[in-house]
């Protein structure tokens, strides 16, 4: 039955004010811990850092508003089947999370969850294995796949998690509290190592980082870059604590993870400065035309991947939760069809799909149920200029 606009308006009235609502009484270990004392101290050295709260590197111009809060919220609710993939989506199991033929390998977990098995070490960006990116279990968005490539039980050890920021989707409270134990260290951008403190995770296995800063682990490399985005748990921490990018560099194989950023100038400098890489890991969804000073369209995530000197682009943000008011599957398909026009070589695994930076690169469209080449597929162009 299709509803029409007067009563998706009305539930859209009764949702927004039933979520306002239960926000504003509950409380919970979720939401994490805004930096104190010797945190704030380091914050306040920070250049990125001004009037208690952290700034990006470039001011970008902000989009003009299209709409009404209402007329989003209509869209939300009304076009939600095109948000939202048909049928089961392909999650191939992980057995385990070390590999000994001396090879980097790299495991898509979806949306920014990557494991990264490098120098004999085991990495993993932004550990999401909740089945919501949200506070409460009760509130969307929930994950398009039932279970992820391998359970939180299985694993036993993981050397470095790597986080690029405190929001819901990247920074996963009951993720932290299950690896507490399991992790070697944790690698976090500035303020953000308060929120781990406030979990059970000792300051001793956290090293908050700075843009630009670094540290090693074994022979692994990691920097923090700049990147152009915000941070929050809630409503009152806006910007609190800080966003990265970062570069993981080993001894053969040099990667770039982005975390959430909008197209900026620093993508150039990081490439001349960290570059090139042989893996860029971008983000490629979840974007509007309304966020378009804080989170990237496909376009511009080929032009980054051309910015960074990257070799094998890898896109990811995009897939496992409805965050945005595009359709599922366009991410992707629009990123296709930039890689094709500048000769980017792009690989999309399955989710849970291993492979090695030394061999073959998966390249299939699994997002359509079938085993397409993506060099042979989509050709249509859907674009806009980058800005």
């Amino acid at each position: 039955m299709k509803l029409s606009k007067k009563r998706v308006s009305k539930m859209a009235v009764t949702l927004a004010t039933m979520l306002l609502a239960g926000c504003s009484i509950i409380v919970g270990q979720q939401f994490g811990r805004n930096p104190e004392s010797a945190a704030l101290k380091r914050m306040a050295s920070s250049p990125n850092y001004e009037g208690e709260k952290f700034k990006n590197m470039v001011v970008l111009d902000k989009p003009e508003r299209s709409g009404s809060l209402w007329n989003a919220l209509y869209d939300w609710i009304a076009l939600r089947s095109e948000r939202t993939p048909q049928g089961k989506l392909p999650v191939e199991p992980l057995k385990s999370l070390q590999v000994t033929d001396g090879k980097t390998h790299v495991t898509w977990m979806g949306h920014s969850t990557v494991l990264i098995e490098i120098d004999g070490k085991t990495v993993m960006t932004d550990p999401v294995f909740s089945d919501h990116a949200s506070p409460y279990g009760w509130l969307p968005p929930k994950s398009f796949y039932e279970s992820m490539p391998i359970t939180l039980d299985k694993i036993d050890w993981l050397d470095v998690v790597v986080i690029s920021h405190d929001h819901y989707d990247h920074l996963d409270h009951s993720s932290m509290v299950a690896l507490a134990g399991k992790v070697g260290l944790f690698v976090v951008p500035l303020g953000v190592g308060s929120h781990l403190e406030h979990w059970g995770i000792e300051r001793e296995r956290i090293v908050e980082l700075d843009w630009w800063q670094e540290t090693t682990v074994g022979s692994l490399t990691f920097t923090a870059t700049p990147a152009q985005h915000f941070s929050g748990r809630k409503l009152t921490d806006g910007n609190k604590t800080l966003w990265a990018g970062w570069a993981i560099k080993g001894r053969d194989n040099n990667i770039f993870f982005s975390g959430d950023s909008a197209y900026f100038p620093g993508f150039k400098q990081i490439g001349e400065r960290l570059g090139p890489f042989d893996l860029t890991l971008l983000e490629c969804g979840a974007y509007n035309e309304a966020w378009s000073n804080v989170h990237m369209f496909p376009e511009q995530t080929a032009q980054a991947h051309q910015d960074l000197s990257g070799d094998v682009l890898l896109p990811i943000h995009w897939g496992r939760f409805d965050l945005a008011l595009h359709p599922w599957a366009e991410p992707i398909e629009r990123l296709q069809v930039a890689a094709a026009k500048n000769n980017i070589e792009l690989t999309q695994p399955r989710i849970g799909e291993r492979f090695a930076l030394q061999g073959e690169f998966p390249k299939t469209v699994w997002w359509r149920g079938d085993a397409i080449d993506l060099r042979a597929s989509f050709q249509g162009t859907v674009s806009p200029q980058l800005q």
